[in-house]
């Protein structure tokens, strides 16, 4: 039979087969391969940031299951109503279905149940019992993505954590400075709240490092130190030097519109930079009544004929979302001078500008001489990204611009541990969430004396491929659009992707191609020749309904090459 754990399985053979005619030899013998279930994740598994796995979930909500789909996301993922929207999903480019249609629509899935569970009032699933009183107590600071991914994973892990945020509420850059309009504030709040209010966590608002407790402090109070700090001070910015007097630097001006619902308008901007800030300031300008706005970019538009390490990197939608709006995109072109009348900005002096392999190969910028035109505006905003505040932290920087850490997320000092914005390894909300939870591995088994360099958020085994499926079993089917809110309707406040019905939602699932796991389709069990594959009423020590006979099976392969999602594959015989 098939291994250990499966001897009391109750097993169905195939009809064909009967007692006293092709069971009585034991045709195994012949064999000089086997078949066998192997597991391996999805692309789309693979590539997730967080390390969700939507294989799982989509699989429970095609079976009419949203409440456990949604238990399995956020046992990886605390906060799938927020990175359902502003992640810029890296699952999806990965999808097998896009080789043979198009990708399946996991953002929108994702953002469907953590909708659900907000609207249905459903509670994260701590394992029991939760953290005992003399539990290790981890201190987390900063309640951005990273900080609570953290503290969420500390908590399921059996410990006890202190977050501590800076500002009078949790949410980080998704609450300072993500307009509204692409995450609502109840949504982003209805997360953090569930989250901060389980027993177990301690939130402590206005407390901010450097000024009222010192990483020393916590080091003597508390097992170990999480630092999501963030990164929210914008870079120096300068042309040759030259600063204009009314110079607003890109996150600050949306702090300023998402805090308070002001910000200038005068007649023209410039915003430099390719990112979602800038795309997210280009918007919230236009919205605002500045008839001109334009965003300079060294980049090009996404498209087929631009390199990934070319193309901007604000989502797409949102530069097609924002050219829809009105915002011209001069893409490939950098500033080479500012036009100035007296200390204000009147204009900019720009230049093409392209990727282009040197001597060695590598990409460079290249500016070309006489490509130089000039663009006359009042304001020019750079959003060129952000940097950490060495407050408080200047004993672990040692004059460096971000914090250095290993796999599992620790720092040189020990039982520090560090991650999202205010590392290498930051730049969306999912990476941060990701590097949460890595790190809160890294602490627990740092805490345990056990090695540190512990799993990786995904499997070790390389994704199930394309080739490794069987396409001529899946039907085409068109992917759900989502509703997105008309031009002549976006203001203020309004969400503008609507996200998917219900029906639609399930739909997407339905569209999985259950890449690397059992699907249940009973192709082995229906075409084995030998009926030397068995099915089981219970499910067999592998999670399946199917084991193999090897007594009778005689290696020819037909299971693995009809099996759909390249769950069977074919080994050599001992």
């Amino acid at each position: 039979m098939s291994g250990a754990g499966d001897a009391t399985v109750r097993y169905t053979r195939g009809g064909v087969a009967c007692a006293g005619t092709s069971l009585a030899a034991d045709t195994g013998s012949w064999r000089v391969q086997r078949p066998v279930h192997r597991h391996r994740p999805a692309p789309c598994h693979h590539a997730c940031p967080a390390g969700e796995d939507p294989q799982a979930y989509l699989a429970y909500f095609e079976q009419g299951r949203p409440r456990a789909a949604w238990e399995i996301l956020v046992a990886a993922n605390p906060l799938p109503a927020v990175t359902g929207r502003v992640c810029p999903h890296p699952c999806e480019p990965a999808c097998n279905r896009g080789r043979l249609d198009e990708a399946v629509a996991i953002h929108h899935v994702e953002r469907y149940l953590g909708d659900a569970a907000l609207r249905e009032g459903w509670g994260l699933p701590v394992p029991e019992p939760v953290p005992v009183p003399d539990a290790a107590r981890i201190a987390v600071v900063g309640a951005g993505p990273a900080g609570l991914s953290c503290a969420w994973q500390l908590l399921r892990l059996g410990h006890r954590v202190t977050v501590f945020e800076a500002e009078a509420q949790a949410g980080g850059a998704c609450a300072s400075a993500i307009p509204p309009y692409r995450l609502p504030r109840a949504v982003l709040e209805g997360e953090n709240a569930r989250l901060l209010t389980l027993p177990g966590i301690d939130f402590r608002a206005r407390q901010r490092l450097g000024r009222d407790f010192s990483i020393e402090e916590l080091r003597e109070s508390y097992g170990a130190v999480f630092l999501a700090v963030g990164a929210q001070r914008p870079r120096v910015w300068s042309v040759d030097g030259v600063v204009p007097a009314d110079l607003h630097p890109g996150l600050a001006l949306l702090t300023e519109w998402v805090g308070v619902g002001r910000i200038p308008t005068p007649a023209s901007v410039a915003v430099i930079g390719g990112g979602n800030t800038a795309m997210d300031l280009a918007r919230v300008l236009k919205g605002a009544g500045v008839a001109q706005v334009y965003v300079i970019t060294h980049n090009g538009l996404p498209g087929p004929d631009v390199p990934d390490e070319d193309a901007m990197r604000a989502l797409p939608r949102e530069i097609v979302q924002a050219q829809e709006e009105g915002v011209e995109i001069l893409a490939h072109r950098g500033v080479r001078r500012l036009l100035l009348r007296g200390e204000r900005v009147v204009g900019v002096e720009m230049v093409h500008m392209k990727k282009l392999p040197d001597a060695a190969g590598r990409l460079r910028r290249v500016a070309f001489d006489g490509t130089e035109t000039v663009l006359h505006v009042d304001m020019v905003v750079p959003a060129i990204g952000e940097e950490i505040d060495p407050a408080g932290l200047e004993s672990l920087l040692n004059g460096a611009g971000h914090l250095e850490i290993d796999a599992s997320g620790a720092t040189a000092s020990s039982g520090v541990f560090a991650g999202g914005d205010a590392t290498l390894h930051g730049g969306t909300v999912t990476e941060a969430v990701g590097a949460g939870r890595r790190a809160a591995h890294g602490i627990d088994r740092w805490l345990r004396e056990a090695p540190v360099a512990g799993p990786a958020d995904r499997d070790e085994v390389a994704p199930v491929g394309i080739e490794g499926l069987n396409l001529a079993y899946y039907e085409q089917a068109p992917r759900a659009r989502e509703n997105v809110l008309p031009v002549a309707e976006r203001g203020g406040d309004a969400e503008i992707d609507r996200g998917l019905s219900e029906e639609q939602a399930g739909g997407e699932a339905r569209r999985c191609l259950s890449c690397g796991e059992c699907l249940a389709c009973d192709n082995c069990f229906t075409l084995c020749p030998d009926s030397a594959v068995l099915k089981t009423r219970e499910a067999a020590s592998d999670g399946s309904h199917y084991v193999f006979d090897y007594q009778h099976c005689k290696g020819c392969g037909l299971c693995a090459n009809e099996c759909p999602c390249g769950f069977i594959e074919m080994v050599a015989e001992d």
